[in-house]
This record gives structure tokens, sequence and C-alpha cells, in this order.
């Protein structure tokens, strides 16, 4: 379906740059499915399989965290440009809104010295205690510090934690069933990184906030399959009568929601405007940082799915970022020629 982009796929096994991949290419309701590689290099080789479960990080903020917020949004428990510190009495700053949070343009430094010492209460509390600089609304700034805010006050306005929620308001009524904050079966999740501290991390979070916050993350945690990240966006984005959310919440994510309009984010998403690479229509796409990254074209219903364990062995791999903004840039121009 899309030569250049599957050769430039089958070059990163090649090279080792990853391990082994699950990916799909979206068509409306059609979709085509490839699963190549090792799932575990070390300590012994293991085929890879479909239905294994990745650790997809921060696509956790997406599938999870945003998609719950939009809920609450329309629900008018919230509004775009609230105040956070109005939901979280002991947050300082009053000027960051959640609209700050979703787009990343909040300037808040998320630097918390010994955070990996920190039990999950004092984590909290440091969060909390953080601060925006002086571009607030100004400059985008990725971060997880963001998206773990927004768990928070996900949690403040429903009185259930971030994986009560995502698990009753998204994966259950979407029939999510491989997906899971909690695996029960190791021997099924994708391994991570090989970690000088942890040992081989396997059937728990990488992520060092999520794996101290646990329930309480909203940035990274969920493990799963590559069918049901393809039910969650045929359900949520291309159906004509959409599960989760309303069609007008979903069409009008395709917007840069940035205060200044010219940040490229979306809610939650990063946003590429037409013309990006070529493209005849706006884009979203988020990355996570085990190697995962979806890219969704809402207007044509077109979408492509990439599950790699990039940081199998070792997370020191920036040769993965380059290939991926090729990855990217080759998909949406192919893309087009469709």
């Amino acid at each position: 379906m899309y030569p250049k982009t599957e050769q430039i796929i089958n070059r990163m096994l090649a090279e080792q740059t990853i391990p082994g991949v699950s990916f799909s290419f979206i068509k409306g309701k059609e979709s085509q499915q490839f699963h190549h590689g090792w799932a575990s290099l070390y300590p012994n080789k293991e085929p890879l399989k479909p239905k294994m479960q990745y650790d997809v990080a921060s696509l956790t903020k997406v599938i999870c965290t945003t998609t719950r917020i939009l809920q609450l949004w329309e629900a008018q428990k919230i509004q775009l440009d609230t105040p956070i510190n109005q939901i979280l009495t002991t947050f300082q700053d009053p000027r960051i809104t959640i609209r700050h949070l979703l787009t990343h343009t909040s300037d808040i430094d998320g630097f918390i010295p010994n955070r990996d010492q920190l039990t999950a209460q004092e984590l909290k509390q440091a969060i909390l205690a953080l601060k925006g600089g002086t571009a607030v609304g100004e400059k985008m700034k990725y971060t997880d510090t963001g998206f773990i805010l927004l768990g928070f006050i996900i949690e403040e306005l429903t009185g259930e934690t971030v994986w009560e929620n995502a698990e009753k308001h998204v994966l259950k009524p979407l029939h999510m069933e491989e997906s899971t904050f909690q695996p029960k079966e190791q021997q099924q999740c994708i391994p991570t990184e090989n970690h000088a501290k942890r040992g081989l991390i396997r059937g728990v979070v990488h992520d060092p906030k999520a794996y101290t916050l646990k329930e309480h993350c909203g940035s990274a945690g969920l493990f799963t399959t590559l069918d049901d990240i393809e039910v969650f966006i045929q359900q949520v984005f291309f159906a004509i009568e959409p599960t989760l959310l309303k069609r007008a919440t979903i069409e009008g994510l395709v917007h840069d929601f940035t205060p200044t309009g010219t940040n490229h984010r979306s809610l939650g998403w990063i946003y590429l405007p037409a013309s990006t690479y070529g493209t005849a229509y706006p884009t979203l796409m988020h990355t996570g940082y085990t190697g995962t990254f979806i890219v969704l074209d809402i207007l044509k219903q077109e979408a492509f799915i990439f599950l790699s364990n990039r940081v199998h062995p070792s997370a020191n791999n920036q040769r993965y970022l380059e290939n991926r903004s090729e990855l990217v840039q080759t998909y949406l121009k192919e893309k087009e020629q469709h």
C-alpha cells in the first residue's frame, strides 16, 4: 500500500535501529497490518507475535488523558481557559489554564531534584509546586508535567484515579480488552530497556514518573496492542457516529489551539497544517518515547500506527529519531498519491 514507507521500516529492522515492529495503515474501515522482527533481544531472542502488548509511553496522553479531558469539556465540567488553580487549589500559578496544559504552552520547567527518589505523594507535591516561566502561552515546550497535572485535574473532578477514568470511560466502552495499565502476563508484553537500576523492564511502565505515580499518572502507563489502537482510531475518529466524543469535537481538533495559533498543537495532539510535507489536508500526530507514534488524518479517514520497542535493550538510540522523521514525511507524501 505504501512501499516507500515500508522500505524505510525494513531498513530500520535490517540496521537494528529497532528490534521489532507492529504497524498498520488504515483507510476508513479497512486496515493492513504487519508484524516484523523480534519482541526481545535480551536476555534471549523472542519472535514478535500479533497481540503482544506494547508500553506505548506518551500515546497514553492522547488515547486516555486527552480523550477523558475532552469528555469533561463536552459535559461542561471544565472550560479550556479555566485557570487550573481553580480546580487544583494548591497549585500556585494563576496564569496557567487547561488549554496551556493540553497544548504544552504552560512554560513550566518540569525539573524536579532527586525525582526518582521521591514517593508518589512527594512527587505529586513537587509537581503541584511548579510554576510557569515568563513565556506562558507564547511558546510550545513539550513536557510530561502538563499531562500529569491534567491527570490530577481528572481525579479532582471525578473522585476516581486516572486509571479508573481511562478504563471506565475509554477502554471499556470501546471494548479495548487488550489494553491495560497492569499487565497480567509479563511474557505477553514487549520488553523495553535493560535499565542500570531496574534491570530488564517488562510488563511494568518504563517512564520514571509513571513508575512512581502509578494510577495517578496521566502522561504514560498504558499497555496496548496494534488491534486495540486501530479500534480506538476507527471508533473515536472515523465512525459516522463516533464513540466517546461528539463529531463536532473530533472535527474541531483539526486546528491549532495554542494561544498564539502558531505553535502547531491541537488539544493533546501535534497539529501538522495542510501543506506540511506537501499534504493537502491537515494531520494530527503523537509520539511515544518507547518507539511509538500515530499519524491521523481525520478528514480523509486515514492513519498510520507504528509500535516498536526502540529502547530495547538500550534507550541510547538517536538514529531512531532521525528515521522516525523520515518515516512520517515519507508516509505523508505517499499518502497524497493514493
